[in-house]
């Protein structure tokens, strides 16, 4: 009797929270977004500090732009905050992500100093992290000179009970995100890549921290970039606070934000990492004018169709960026180098790949070993067509952890992995940086975007990075050794995934059994 009372109100419960998630989500039921005024980025001009610090390169190399790679998560902190300060008409920043941590508060504070000298301030961010820190963004978006938007936002903005059930109601909407990464400063100086904003991007975490890599770029390249930025602002996607939760949007909550966010950036001044910063050479020739860049002829700024949120599954429209990229892959003669934290190359990729390497064509791939990916879905995913890749002679690495292997990971977590570097190097000639993994997700549900460009330095650069990052001390190279999967450092050969807990081996075979590859 007392097993069928507990039958009963567990089925009470069950009916009673299927209830409230229906009510919760017919309650938040995101309205389309009234029509706005076009805005375009501000054209460039002379008056600036960055303009007379870039005009004069651009008169001498016209119709080249400008690139360094950077690699230093100091460096990364250092060209944007450098920026940030510089900027006297415009900073527009587009992010998957922007966390409320040191660095994150620390750039809020710089980008709130700027719009208090005039500086028109757009900041466009993927509601799947703002909607954490919605009461400080609103309160960002009263200055008159910060407007901040949300992409394909949550109705709700705040509640758990509120988000599942939006989510279950609104699941193949809210399951494709805008993953871009862009910092642009006056139109004239852009930085692009993989970072988003947050300490383990920026080398200030006390955990992890990301292997990762930007292009900073000075140029026409630019106002390419500035173009892709004003097309996903004017989206019907793209949200205002005002819009979203106007009663949030305050001078009030303003002030009372201010003294936090100046207190967190003197904090961050006296912290060590700001140490860090003050004693990197790479930074101090930067303040100083001796930055080395390569100047290109050739190069692409390529962004998915900010309308892929919307899109019909498989549209061919959606996929822009890889369009961009099997081309590219397929027309290296000698050798192609991939760096893809979230490596999925499903059934076309590997087909693309495996074809390379059979024509005697060096086709090297790093990613994350299982113990290194925060999401062990994504490498059950890689890990069907790894067979596959290396018996047609495709060379495989795995990054070694940057962690001890003890950190939880969450089955479909945001990006964690000790790699985010997303790349790729084409016969010592081309290359490509951007926010875009090879996997089905980055092609077909998330917004991305990056930069080709033909270079014989950069991508030499590029290479020599990828060399580094292979070698034994950070990475397993990973081979068939009588038909079985074996990795080895140079020091040490494993039968198996390296160090990886039983939960992360279940996680793995379980995306790997029931081929969860769309989602990853």
């Amino acid at each position: 009797m007392e097993h069928y009372k507990v039958q009963v109100r567990r089925f009470i419960a069950i009916v009673g929270l299927g209830f409230l998630l229906a009510y919760f989500g017919a309650c938040a039921q995101l309205d389309p977004r009234p029509a706005l005024p076009e805005e375009q980025a501000l054209a460039i001009a002379d008056d600036t500090p960055l303009d007379r610090a870039t005009a004069p390169f651009e008169a001498r190399y016209p119709d080249q732009s400008a690139f360094r790679l950077v690699v230093e998560g100091t460096e990364a902190f250092a060209v944007r905050a450098q920026t940030a300060r510089m900027a006297q008409r415009s900073i527009d920043v587009q992010s998957y992500i922007w966390h409320a941590d040191l660095t994150g508060m620390y750039f809020a504070n710089e980008l709130l100093r700027a719009a208090d000298r005039g500086v028109k301030v757009r900041v466009l961010l993927d509601d799947v992290d703002a909607r954490r820190n919605n009461d400080a963004i609103a309160a960002l978006s009263a200055h008159p000179n910060i407007e901040i938007r949300t992409f394909n936002p949550f109705a709700s903005r705040s509640g758990t009970f509120s988000l599942i059930a939006e989510g279950l109601s609104s699941f193949s909407r809210i399951n494709r995100r805008m993953h871009n990464k862009s910092w642009i400063a006056d139109n004239r100086l852009a930085v692009v890549g993989g970072r988003n904003i947050g300490d383990e991007y920026f080398s200030a975490s006390d955990e992890v921290n990301f292997v990762d890599l930007d292009f900073a770029m000075v140029g026409p390249i630019v106002r390419q970039a500035s173009a892709s930025f004003d097309e996903y602002w004017n989206s019907s996607s793209a949200y205002p606070m005002e819009v979203l939760d106007p009663d949030k949007v305050s001078i009030d909550a303003l002030n009372r934000l201010r003294p936090k966010l100046a207190a967190h950036a003197a904090k961050a001044e006296q912290s060590p990492y700001s140490q860090a910063l003050r004693e990197n050479d790479a930074i101090q020739r930067m303040i100083g004018g001796d930055w080395p860049m390569q100047w290109a002829h050739k190069y692409q700024f390529v962004a998915d169709d900010p309308n892929k949120v919307t899109m019909k599954e498989r549209d061919a429209n959606r996929a822009q960026v890889a369009t961009a990229l099997v081309p590219l892959a397929q027309a290296a003669q000698s050798r192609l180098s991939i760096i893809s934290p979230y490596f999925v190359p499903g059934d076309r990729g590997t087909e693309v790949l495996t074809g390379a390497a059979r024509s005697e064509r060096s086709v090297r791939v790093l990613t994350n070993s299982l113990v290194a990916n925060d999401v062990a879905a994504v490498h059950g995913g890689y890990s069907r067509y790894r067979e596959p890749l290396l018996s047609a002679g495709v060379q495989l690495w795995e990054l070694k952890p940057l962690t001890d292997g003890k950190k939880e990971s969450s089955f479909f977590g945001s990006s964690g992995a000790s790699l985010h570097t997303k790349a790729l190097a084409v016969d010592g000639r081309a290359l490509f940086v951007g926010s875009y993994n090879l996997d089905p997700r980055s092609a077909w549900l998330n917004c991305e975007q990056g930069v080709l460009v033909e270079n014989d330095e950069l991508a030499l650069q590029l290479e020599q990075i990828f060399q580094k990052e292979t070698d034994g001390a950070y990475a397993w190279r990973v081979s068939l050794e009588e038909g079985k999967l074996s990795w080895s450092d140079g020091k040490e050969r494993l039968s198996k995934e390296p160090d990886a807990s039983l939960g992360r081996r279940f996680q793995a075979w379980f995306a790997r059994t029931f081929h969860l590859d769309a989602q990853l």
